[in-house]
């Protein structure tokens, strides 16, 4: 493995150390933001997880190595050189090429777990497409869900997909979805809709222990924790719905699929809505950042608690005895 993996020296010193690190993404640097706003994005995440007190492990795959953890060069080339997105399917083509790639959601799952990272920060998972009875079109982050032990903070899946579908496919592959300070699963752009998540947790402190307690029991697989948008970054739900309509239609007439898919309706998508989704976007962002910042820092503390030496109870007697 080590042939294939490269960790950042302060990410390996805070994961020595049993401390809270956060992995990020790198597709939303190549793929999921216009520059230079990708760049000032992922630089602000990684200043948020450390103003929180947690160490940022922003994941992507260059020279032929999955890096856990960037330097601001590593950024800039990922921002500006026409990167490919990397998924499970494509993480061994990559590495065996030596090929440069910005991880999608299953592809940085597994490069932080393979790091030992159980928190990872992302803007939303991909899930289940509109029209997939004709498509066939599930991301494999619902996949890598299912098998992979790290806990996804995300304001719920991308809103141009069918979150009915989404929800019911993670439901059938045992993966828990949880509302962090909701019960509804989160809407991405907007804000919650009517869709019942599996549980709610109101602290980081209870998201812990619920991952604490998963893993212990030797119930494999990742846990989606929903946070839903601030609400004054939210945009208004008929507006939006209405933008993705209309880019889902354009990408239907234009034949725009499999990984070209998503980047075109987000692009349309901040065309038809002035920008408005971008922003929203960057909001979202940044508060998972900081809500998945507090969620590594409970899960370091309740880990380090739970390996400390507990104490031998001791009765005296009396001399002689």
């Amino acid at each position: 493995m080590q042939d294939f993996l490269s960790i950042h020296p302060e990410v390996a010193a805070a994961l020595k150390a049993g401390g809270p690190v956060v992995a990020l993404e790198s597709t939303v640097i190549s793929h999921g933001l216009p520059y230079p706003e990708n760049v000032e994005t992922a630089n602000a995440l990684e200043a948020a997880i450390r103003a929180e007190g947690a160490v940022p492990a922003t994941i992507a795959v260059l020279d032929g190595r999955i890096r856990v953890g960037l330097d601001a060069d590593d950024i800039e080339r990922l921002a500006q050189s026409g990167v490919r997105k990397v998924s499970r399917r494509d993480l061994a083509l990559a590495l065996a090429q030596g090929a440069e790639g910005a991880t999608t959601v299953a592809a940085t799952m597994i490069g932080a777990a393979l790091a030992g990272i159980a928190v990872f920060a992302t803007g939303g998972i991909g899930g289940v497409h509109r029209g997939v009875e004709t498509t066939l079109d599930i991301s494999a982050d619902l996949e890598e869900l299912a098998d992979t032990d790290v806990a996804v903070i995300c304001a719920g899946a991308k809103a141009i997909l069918d979150l009915p579908r989404t929800l019911e496919y993670l439901e059938t592959k045992g993966v828990p979805v949880i509302g962090f300070g909701t019960d509804r699963f989160p809407a991405f752009y907007t804000a919650s809709l009517p869709l019942p998540v599996d549980g709610r947790c109101d602290s980081a402190e209870e998201v812990a222990r619920v991952l604490r307690t998963k893993w212990q029991l030797g119930l494999g697989g990742g846990v989606v924790i929903g946070v839903p948008i601030p609400p004054e970054a939210a945009l208004d739900a008929e507006a939006v719905e209405a933008a993705i309509a209309q880019a889902v239609g354009e990408a239907e007439a234009q034949g725009v699929r499999g990984k070209a898919l998503t980047p075109f309706l987000l692009s349309r998508m901040e065309e038809l809505t002035g920008g408005a989704s971008l922003a929203a976007n960057r909001a979202l962002l940044l508060n998972n950042a900081r809500i998945g910042a507090r969620i590594a820092i409970a899960y370091a503390r309740q880990k380090a608690e739970m390996t400390l030496p507990k104490k031998v109870a001791t009765t005296k007697r009396p001399p002689g005895y």
